[in-house]
């Protein structure tokens, strides 16, 4: 099914699986921002104990997804990986810092010989939704303003600033772009605990919550569009492998690609769909509207930034050293040996939905919490 492929149509179709999983993602990430959440809704000790084993029915989810995509983007795309952890390691270990503490904070947070305290777990919670989310926003952002890095002829890479991938934080896009994410998980966050949770207060004070953030992410997300409407991007040519800067790249991918144009205003409307519906019509399903529109913005957004001949990860000391899904995957036989390996996502697809559906046939609520010795 595959061997009749060339080496860029497996490419391409290893951007998508990756674009897919980073949608995905950026979904899940509603645990992130229900976390930033838990002190603003929970009022009292009992009601966050609510909301945190709410969280905690599906954080290990979320931990999957991370796993998949970041598993696929380092088996398709490996000198991605080389770069990025060779030389803007201190952003990554970041990332990757934060989620480790996540998980030891619903493993330990109500133990009996907790020796820190609930709260302190509690505070490692907070920072993984709001640090973590923020680091990875600012990562992503760097895949449309670029890196400072060099790849010479063996494919060996080397960061060009001491900073080491923190200097990402004074490009305004990059920050706007962070909050724009940090505000979209808050937002999914409220509207998955009034999907998910049976306390009236708790409920009604998330729907507050959802208003502004709402607003919130509305002005980043318009930033950002008119942003990539109006910026330089950066074009391969694929017949010299020459790298340029080109006026209105991602207006021209946009143009040029109209099922991702599609993809991205769709789930724009679904995502707003969802807010108002649970704003406005009482309705507790906002959460799978915003949820695929999230999905949809997020690889569509992917998409946009990989396919085209363009550079998803360009470089600003040498811009030739840029990243394209060209010159940084793996080799056919690995491409076109995964491929049959992918058939597998679907499964795990499956499994994310039936999971998701046995943990969720009755909603949380305080007396449940109360009853189970072995709460998180």
């Amino acid at each position: 099914m595959f061997e009749n492929l060339s080496l860029l149509a497996l490419q391409e179709y290893w951007w998508i699986i990756v674009a897919l999983l980073g949608g995905l993602f950026v979904f899940m990430m509603f645990v992130q921002g229900g976390q930033t959440l838990v002190y603003t809704l929970g009022k009292t000790e009992v009601e966050r104990d609510v909301l945190i084993n709410s969280l905690g029915r599906k954080w290990e989810l979320t931990f999957t997804t991370l796993v998949l995509f970041g598993g696929a983007l380092f088996a398709a795309f490996p000198l991605f990986y080389a770069v990025s952890f060779g030389g803007a390691y201190f952003v990554w270990m970041g990332i990757l810092f934060s989620f480790i503490v996540q998980a030891v904070s619903y493993e330990y947070r109500k133990k009996p010989s907790n020796v820190f305290g609930t709260k302190t777990y509690e505070t490692f919670l907070y920072l993984n939704g709001a640090v973590g989310v923020l680091l990875v926003g600012t990562a992503v952002g760097t895949f449309f303003t670029g890196g400072n890095f060099v790849v010479n002829e063996m494919n060996l890479s080397q960061w060009t600033t001491p900073w080491y991938g923190l200097e990402a934080v004074l490009n305004p896009f990059n920050v706007i772009f962070a909050f724009m994410l940090f505000f979209l998980s808050r937002m999914q966050g409220a509207l998955y605990f009034i999907n998910n949770i049976n306390e009236d207060m708790i409920v009604k004070r998330a729907k507050g919550s959802l208003k502004v953030h709402t607003l919130l992410f509305l002005v980043a997300f318009v930033y950002v569009t008119l942003f990539l409407l109006t910026t330089d991007g950066f074009a391969l040519n694929s017949a010299t492998k020459i790298i340029s800067i080109e006026p209105h790249k991602y207006l021209h991918n946009l143009l040029a690609m109209p099922l991702v144009s599609g993809m991205i205003l769709l789930g724009a409307v679904l995502l707003l769909f969802g807010v108002f519906i649970a704003l406005f019509k009482e309705s507790k399903k906002g959460i799978w509207f915003s949820g695929l529109g999230t999905v949809l913005v997020g690889m569509g957004l992917f998409l946009l930034v990989g396919l085209g001949d363009t550079a998803y990860y360009p470089s600003l000391h040498d811009l030739q050293s840029s990243l394209t899904i060209a010159n940084s995957s793996s080799s056919r036989f690995t491409l076109l040996t995964m491929s049959y390996v992918s058939l597998m996502v679907p499964f795990v697809l499956a499994y994310i939905v039936w999971a998701w559906r046995a943990l969720d046939k009755e909603k949380i609520t305080i007396a449940e919490v109360q009853s189970d010795p072995h709460h998180y």
